[in-house]
């Protein structure tokens, strides 16, 4: 960059002088000495959103402990009731008080709101400051040294906020101020949908954050298809959605239109009790009809399996010719015929399967499925929260010397980079990851033609495929649950990936592929099974998989409910939590919230921002404005004064 003068001229259009350029490196540089921000990563949500969102307004047990840094002469009942406060403002407040607990929790509220804006820049706090109170709360955060009675001088202001009725207001200000300033950083990686009811809350609740990334997960991706248009994508966020007994996000979350598909499961399985199509089933199912909603999961299962067959042949390069099951089918001698075994059919009763051509939809079913399409299209909230994924997500990340990904990178058994054909090219590694990442942003901006249709299609592998980074299994055997009583047909085969989590030479190879020499691999989608003994922490600390299960659905295995991995300027922390039950329970101060904190690794020294990838652009830019500096000092680039 050494003398370029074009680039410096560019630059001085931003500090139009020395004295500014001088002021950018001073402001710049009192930041590179601050200590490391706190990022939190966390994966496979899977809709589970009172459970996330207590673990947000937390801090994953954050604000507990600086609560009992900060006030230590408070009881530990205090201190729960001021975490209450804290996480739940609203709830919490609705509660009678007395003016003197009000005052008291103001004052406390501000200690803490001083201790955690230490470590930021002023001009970061202030970006978080409400701005109905945002010159009260700095000046309360700002020691005032000349100030004599210092106690009297804060009394005097808190008096004021209760005599003018704004102590509730700005209790809720001050506690969402903390919950901000507890985690510098989000990361997410995949799986916010399915499963639980409240993907799209999530969503909103995210959409509120200015440093969050997503490492997209299959289910992700799925969503993000049947947003961009594609059949077989919307056919199978609906039977998961159903299965799951989550018509909360569909219908309310998303305004979804199922009654197409109920007019018409009423009328294809009339006398069917579709016994193997029961729902699963959350906290938040209550069923108005069972018996339509198993139709109904019944119906739209057929209909996937024929998109799906549909897809496979269209695209033999996905390798899903595993996936074409419908045309095995003997229903006359109730067999269907599985890598070359036949196995007795559980259930036989397929009306709208045609033995001729059992993938072409019957004109109800196409019906349905084009209504289906429709309305995925028409939802304003889903393509807001589909820019939002696309936006603020990727394939993967590398962030502060940590490789981000949802599930693996695909390996041979040998352990090397396997390679995919896709778009007529052999990808592997990094280059398929960035391949992948161009395909779901087509299948979504590009107008339509030949390309997008197969854009949407790619969507379809990354959900299903053996060899896409974000499933990783040898099959994707839904239908084999449904109609086959056998463990070993149903069975999931991991991609070798899985079996060399501990193996340094293999973590190595993959850090190097994307650009890391030594660092992390962070990943989830496979669900720890503490239960069975198997940890998070592989290779010596190198690799974690942090999805603890948060989904309710595989606690039983977890025995936890989901991992917050927490970096600090200390080190890595992997915190454990308990199952949320309920935002009254919280908000009590009942609630004995002690999450089980392991630390992974600890820094041999502080980390500050300048060791950050943040930091480390920082002092370029610095490096930049001092070759500024040079050049209005030489006449190379003359001041532009006003």
């Amino acid at each position: 960059m050494k003398n370029d003068r074009h680039f410096l001229e560019q630059l001085s259009l931003r500090f139009p002088t020395a004295d500014d350029a001088a002021a950018e490196v001073i402001r710049l540089s009192s930041m590179l000495d601050l200590p490391k921000g706190t990022e939190h990563f966390i994966s496979d949500v899977h809709g589970e959103a009172d459970l996330f969102l207590h673990i947000l307004h937390s801090g994953s047990g954050s604000i507990r402990k600086k609560i009992a840094e900060e006030l230590e002469e408070l009881s530990e009942q205090e201190r729960r009731e001021l975490a209450a406060l804290i996480y739940y403002p609203s709830e919490t407040l609705a509660r009678p008080h007395t003016a003197a607990w009000r005052l008291g929790s103001i004052y406390n509220l501000v200690r803490v709101s001083r201790r955690l804006s230490s470590k930021y820049p002023r001009e970061a706090v202030r970006k978080h400051l409400p701005k109905k109170y945002a010159p009260l709360i700095e000046e309360l955060l700002t020691e005032r040294e000349e100030v004599r009675d210092k106690e009297a001088y804060y009394r005097g202001i808190l008096n004021a906020i209760e005599a003018t009725g704004q102590s509730d207001a700005f209790l809720s200000a001050l506690s969402v101020l903390i919950r901000r300033l507890a985690v510098d950083r989000i990361h997410i990686l995949g799986d916010l949908y399915d499963r639980g009811p409240g993907a799209h809350m999530i969503l909103d609740a995210l959409s509120g954050f200015d440093n969050v990334d997503i490492q997209w997960g299959n289910h992700d991706v799925c969503w993000i298809g049947a947003a961009a248009g594609s059949l077989v994508c919307a056919a199978s966020v609906v039977r998961n959605s159903i299965k799951y007994g989550n018509f909360q996000t569909l219908e309310t979350g998303y305004g979804l239109n199922l009654l197409p598909l109920a007019r018409f499961a009423l009328e294809a399985y009339a006398d069917d009790p579709c016994e193997r199509f029961a729902i699963t089933g959350n906290r938040g199912y209550k069923p108005f009809d069972p018996d339509m909603d198993r139709k109904m999961h019944k119906a739209i299962s057929v209909i996937l399996f024929k998109l799906e067959g549909q897809l496979a042949m269209r695209r033999p390069e996905f390798g899903l010719e595993g996936r074409l099951l419908l045309d095995k089918l003997d229903l006359s001698a109730g067999t269907v015929t599985i890598d070359g075994k036949k196995y007795p059919l559980a259930d036989r009763n397929l009306p709208t399967v045609d033995a001729r051509d059992p993938y072409r939809l019957s004109p109800a079913e196409q019906k349905v499925a084009e209504r289906l399409k429709d309305s995925f299209l028409c939802s304003e909230k889903l393509k807001r929260h589909t820019d939002f994924l696309l936006s603020h997500g990727s394939m993967y990340a590398v962030c502060n010397g940590n490789l981000l990904y949802h599930g693996c990178v695909p390996l041979t058994e040998q352990g090397e980079l396997r390679s995919v054909t896709l778009g007529g090219k052999r990808l592997r590694g990094r280059v398929l990851f960035d391949a992948l990442d161009s395909w779901v942003r087509r299948s979504v901006y590009l107008p339509e033609c030949q390309e997008r249709d197969y854009a949407r299609d790619v969507m379809w592998f990354l959900w299903a495929s053996e060899a896409s980074p974000l499933y990783g299994k040898e099959r994707m055997a839904v239908f084999e649950r449904y109609f086959v009583d056998d463990e070993g047909v149903v069975r999931e085969r991991p991609n070798p990936y899985y079996a060399h989590l501990d193996d340094p030479a293999t973590v190595e190879a993959i850090l190097r592929e994307f650009g890391l020499k030594g660092g992390h691999i962070i990943n989830g989608h496979v669900p720890v099974r503490l239960k069975k003994g198997e940890r998070p922490v592989h290779c010596g600390g190198k690799l974690l998989m942090i999805d603890g299960g948060m989904s309710e659905s595989y606690r039983s295995e977890t025995g936890i409910a989901g991992y917050t991995l927490v970096s600090n300027s200390y080190g890595l922390r992997l915190v454990a939590h308990a199952p949320f039950l309920s935002r009254e329970d919280a908000v009590s101060g009942e609630r004995r919230e002690n999450p089980v904190s392991e630390m992974v690794e600890e820094y041999p020294r502080r980390l500050l921002v300048r060791d950050t990838d943040e930091g480390k652009r920082m002092s370029l830019c610095i490096e930049e404005l001092y070759e500024l500096l040079d050049a209005y000092r030489s006449g190379l680039v003359r001041e532009k004064h006003r």
